[in-house]
């Protein structure tokens, strides 16, 4: 292979490119780090890009609600609505919700897990979300039976839901046979569902089983009113894999422990420069700071292909690191 197919300027890459490499990145380098090294690394990760996969769960663990609102409106304001897929924990308000609904054209998978979202919002926002195949509400103890009647309604390519529940959440509930009823009216096309730790009954098991005919993964851990024959489970439903109920298992307690801290501390890694009404480097400086100097950006760069991969090399270090 000659020289000029070997060595490539950075130029060259188009920013879809460029996208797929830093999703490999932190939130925190893609906002603070990435933008300052040249024009066309801001350009990268202030296009739609980097944000077609919107995933900041971790992160929204342990911020702020009011930065929570804020991040998500800048990167779904980036995405300019092709995010296809949204994580995030914790939603702090319906009128977030609904802020994402209005942009969700794209939206196919939709992660809300300890939102507090309201049957009302959902049942308000649901037409919207109509491409989505995906969806965790798990945990959302402020929703029931009604918003999912109104994502069953709406969704109709929905093949997956996620709605489990901590024990302490349903320990005021009777029944919540309710909830596996809209499910089996609203979603027969579901292939995957888990329902763990919820309050139903055999009943309310059974008719999802008999309505949603594509189910090949049922997760009832915890729902210990739930009998169900393994006999006739192999004759009526061959392909469907059953978890639980009866199954002693470590309850993930990563956020409902007691000394959980509660004072946000992980939020001061975070530089909030870009949000702020002052110097926004986000959004471009002006040229006299040098801030986006195309020839200090790009001084000892080199972009390497080898055998098809990418490698890069800049300022001393490399990217990907050697094994």
């Amino acid at each position: 292979m000659g020289e000029c197919s070997e060595f490539r300027g950075w130029e060259e890459l188009i920013p879809d490119a460029l996208g797929l490499i830093f999703r490999n990145l932190s939130l925190q380098e893609i906002l603070t780090v990435v933008p300052r090294v040249c024009k066309a690394w801001h350009r990268a990760v202030s296009g739609p890009y980097c944000w077609q996969e919107i995933d900041i769960e971790e992160w929204s663990q342990r911020c702020k609600p009011e930065h929570l609102d804020r991040m998500l409106q800048l990167l779904i304001a980036r995405s300019c609505g092709s995010f296809r897929r949204l994580c995030v924990s914790g939603l702090p308000s319906d009128s977030i919700f609904s802020f994402i609904a209005d942009h969700a054209v794209s939206l196919q998978t939709l992660e809300l897990p300890r939102s507090e979202i309201s049957d009302s919002i959902v049942e308000h926002v649901a037409p919207k979300l109509s491409n989505i195949t995906f969806l965790d509400v798990s945990y959302c103890k402020k929703i029931g039976a009604r918003a999912l009647e109104a994502f069953g309604k709406h969704c109709k390519s929905l093949v997956g839901l996620r709605r489990r529940m901590h024990p302490l959440e349903v320990a005021d509930k009777v029944c919540q046979d309710d909830e596996a009823q809209a499910i089996a009216r609203t979603m027969p096309k579901l292939r995957h569902l888990e329902m763990a730790y919820h309050l139903l009954t055999t009943c309310g098991v059974l008719e999802i089983l008999s309505r949603c005919e594509d189910l090949e993964y049922l997760d009832v851990r915890g729902c210990w009113d739930v009998k169900l024959d393994d006999k006739i489970l192999k004759e009526r439903h061959s392909s469907l894999k059953v978890l639980g109920p009866h199954i002693v298992d470590c309850y993930d307690k990563r956020f409902w422990d007691d000394d959980t801290p509660s004072d946000y501390s992980d939020s001061s890694l975070y530089s909030w420069d870009f949000m702020e009404d002052g110097i926004d480097v986000y959004e471009g400086e002006s040229d006299d700071d040098n801030v986006w100097d195309d020839e200090q950006g790009l001084e000892g760069l080199e972009v390497r292909f080898y055998g098809g991969g990418l490698n890069f090399e800049f300022a001393g270090f490399d990217w990907p690191p050697s094994p």
